[in-house]
């Protein structure tokens, strides 16, 4: 915890020498907010109480440029998290820039939903709440962007892999596990060593046209959720399964795809899909040696968004598809999801409704997600939401305990 915060000290007299010197003229903003949830159970439980600062740290003069995002979060049952969500470093160039260090990269089209967007892992442990720019985790990378007209050809090298940050195992957000019975834990194989080797490559081009956005997309990297490799303890006598050894293993994916948007008379039409090759997938089936597979897999969303008397109005399809379907793979052979989104302002863009939704067509669960936020002051907001859980299993019904109302204030400068 000192150390954390000898950094940050450190990073803000490097700053202010900076400025003193005139090398730069670094930009000051950030936010003060608390979140407060309540879950909507007989008990009216805390699910969460959260006071954060974030502060954003920035220069740049015609040929290199900085950028830092420390931020605290202070709860009332768990340590004093500080980190740094981005520190990076620029050099501009006639025709090419350069990004060194950690940093957020952003893909594809789609809205609420990962599917190109690859680069930077996500962090799970309040499962899909909080704000997009929270989930995304940076990642320490060389980013490389060649421009030539419209046109942007961009490469990324990250050196250390990060996975999925999941929930604590005693979190209410900690997914359900297919396991039959309470497995033992074999974390041998749970870690990607650092290694030129074990590097990850990413690629992009992207076109921006009067007409259109397109972008063209690559990558061979760890996929950033395990495969649980098991091995099972049989009943020689009774043939009944009496333990299972869970491996958690991340293996190595290739993954090709790309996305666009074209305005139609007045309507945007996105779409975006991702083809995947070398994924692993669980199986109950009893022969299988460890309980995984290895498929390919493809996911792609078409979305199609309009504003309709000043509402915004936003529709999206996922899809998911294995094909080469094994009847023996937990996963279906398609998983249907639709988003919708409709947002209006009000009083001058004093106040903004929106409703958010998830729906699960495959599993028939949802999660709807409406807010209200309200510009109390200059800087000042007050935001208002629920976090409403439908059906009795999948993606999000496993969740059907956690309704939640929640309540934000957030001071910005």
């Amino acid at each position: 915890m000192k150390t954390k915060l000898i950094i940050l000290i450190l990073l803000a007299i490097k700053v202010n020498g900076l400025y003193a010197q005139d090398v730069f003229k670094p930009d000051f903003s950030g936010f003060i907010r608390n979140y407060t949830g309540i879950l909507t159970n007989d008990d009216m439980s805390l699910a969460i109480l959260q006071n954060s600062l974030d502060l954003d740290i920035s220069g740049h003069n015609n040929r290199i440029g900085f950028k830092a995002n420390p931020y605290i979060f202070h709860y009332t049952d768990r340590e004093l998290s500080i980190g740094l969500r981005e520190v990076y470093m620029d050099m501009f160039f006639n025709n090419f820039d350069i990004r060194l260090g950690k940093q957020q990269i952003i893909w594809g089209k789609a809205e609420g939903v990962f599917i190109t967007d690859v680069v930077s892992p996500k962090d799970l442990s309040e499962f899909l709440l909080p704000d997009f720019d929270e989930i995304r985790i940076g990642v320490t990378s060389l980013k490389l962007n060649y421009y030539k007209g419209n046109h942007n050809f961009e490469l990324v090298w990250s050196p250390v892999f990060l996975p999925t940050l999941m929930p604590e195992n005693n979190s209410i957000w900690s997914p359900y596990l297919p396991f039959p019975v309470q497995p033992e834990w074999d974390l041998s194989k749970s870690e990607v060593s650092p290694s030129i080797k074990n590097s990850e490559v990413f690629a992009r081009y992207a076109l921006m046209a009067s007409a259109f956005d397109l972008e063209l997309v690559g990558g061979s990297f760890y996929f950033d959720d395990p495969a649980f490799h098991l091995t099972r303890t049989i009943d020689m006598s009774t043939q009944q399964l009496t333990g299972i050894i869970a491996s958690p293993e991340y293996h190595r994916v290739s993954m090709a795809g790309g996305s666009f948007s074209v305005p139609l008379s007045g309507f945007v039409l996105r779409g975006e899909g991702a083809y995947y090759h070398g994924r692993y997938f669980q199986t109950n089936d009893p022969v299988e040696k460890d309980a995984t597979i290895e498929k390919d897999n493809l996911h792609y969303m078409a979305g199609l968004d309009y504003t309709l008397a000043g509402t915004k109005l936003s529709l999206q399809f996922i899809q998911e598809f294995i094909p080469d379907y094994n009847n023996q793979l937990m996963n279906r052979e398609f998983e249907n999801t639709m988003t919708f989104l409709a947002k209006k302002d009000f009083l001058r863009e004093k106040l903004w409704i929106e409703l958010f939704a998830y729906i699960g067509l495959s599993s028939e669960d949802a999660l709807i997600r409406p807010k209200v936020t309200y510009a109390f002051a200059d800087g000042f907001e007050l935001l208002g939401g629920a976090n409403i859980f439908t059906g009795k299993d999948g993606r999000f019904g496993q969740f059907g305990q956690n309704d939640m109302l929640y309540f934000k204030v957030k001071y910005s400068f």
